[in-house]
Formats: structure tokens, sequence, C-alpha cells
């Protein structure tokens, strides 16, 4: 079995929204703001579309035997001032089918998007999870992430 970790391109795009419907259902299960605030906007695939064209953005494909099993999407983002100018790479979405998980398909393409960063400069990383989604929490853990933010959320209407 051989498990890897592809640039996508437009061709992937079916696939692409596919895995990131899979993303969403896993998502709002966490949380029901996730769609409205950290997904990609409606329509998915034209959201994808402008992801693969954006110069600072990497959207690869994680494949077992070359078959797409998950996504992930990164991109840099400026710091404030104070960085001097300095940059982070913020993985901003990952997915693995359940089918595929446990076997280095996350691994392979998290390695990627930052070995891809790091050839641009990148030495600080960010990656978004959602409160309560201990598997991706213990998944970037395991790959030397650590907390540095938690966004608190309100919302009038669920009082």
């Amino acid at each position: 079995m051989r498990v890897d970790a592809r640039q996508a391109t437009e061709s992937d795009i079916e696939v692409l929204t596919h895995l990131y419907r899979r993303l969403e259902e896993e998502m709002i299960d966490l949380h029901p703001m996730w769609p409205l605030a950290d997904g990609l906007d409606e329509p998915v695939d034209e959201s994808l579309r402008r992801v693969l064209e954006e110069p600072d953005g990497i959207t690869l494909i994680g494949t077992i035997d070359g078959h797409p099993f998950g996504f992930l999407y990164a991109r840099v983002e400026p710091l404030l001032r104070l960085a001097g100018g300095e940059k982070v790479g913020a993985i901003r979405l990952i997915f693995v089918d359940h089918e595929a998980r446990e076997v280095a398909v996350g691994e392979a393409m998290r390695e990627t998007a930052m070995a891809m960063l790091r050839d641009r400069g990148i030495t600080k990383f960010d990656a978004h999870v959602l409160p309560g989604h201990r598997l991706a929490k213990n998944f970037f853990e395991a790959g030397g992430f650590s907390a540095r933010s938690i966004v608190m959320h309100h919302d009038d209407d669920k009082e």
C-alpha cells in the first residue's frame, strides 16, 4: 500500500467537492457555526477553483495507491507588523475519509504541505481545529503543534 500526497489540480474539483462535503458533515456535528464561518463559501466548487488559483495557497490530495481519500488546504497568512514581515503557514482545512484514517494519509498531506511552506521560507505553522475535535487535536499535536488560541462564540439566537 502506497500512501502519498500530491498537488490538486482543476481536474480534481469533483473529488475535492465530495471530500469537502464529507468534512462539512463531520464539522456540523461538532459545531453548527462551522459552515457559516470556517468552511468554504457556496457554491463550493467555485470556492475550490479560487483556492486552487491562490498564489500563496496549497491544496493537496491524499492518496492510497493513487486513489483519493483526503484533502488539505493551507495558505500563507501575514502576522502582525510586530512580527517584522514574518508569515505563518495556516492549515485551514484537512480531511481524510473514515475508512482511510490510521494509515498516514493525513500525515502525508500535513508533512508535504509543511515542506512546501518551508520551501517558501515559512517557519511558523498554524492548524485550525474545532474545540472538541479530539482526533484532529491529537493528530496535530503528534506533528508538533500546540494550541495558541481558541475562538469563543456566543449566539443570541440560541439562548
